[in-house]
């Protein structure tokens, strides 16, 4: 699984270059909204939010940002996650 990374989205395309996997977390005043997680149906129940959650939790963190919580994934997400509690704006 190889994720693609931007500064306020990381994703991931099949062979096809079709999005397959997303999140979005745009940045004002230094806080990262995380807004969106997409997953595609054809990797559903494999981890990947989960994994997709965690590569954007660690990239909010190496930009020393705090993270806000729109995305009903994230939501959910990040009290099951202590270790990224320090993250929460």
């Amino acid at each position: 699984m190889e994720f693609i990374y931007e500064q306020e989205r990381i994703y991931m395309l099949d062979s096809d270059d079709k999005l397959i996997a997303e999140v979005t977390f745009p940045t004002l005043n230094g806080v990262a909204n995380i807004e969106h997680t997409f997953v595609d149906s054809s990797l559903r129940g494999q981890g990947v939010a989960s994994k997709l959650m965690e590569a954007t939790a660690n990239q909010i963190r190496s930009s020393e940002l705090k993270a806000k919580l729109t995305c009903s994934y994230a939501i959910q997400w990040f009290p099951n996650h202590p270790e990224y509690s320090n993250l929460l704006d």
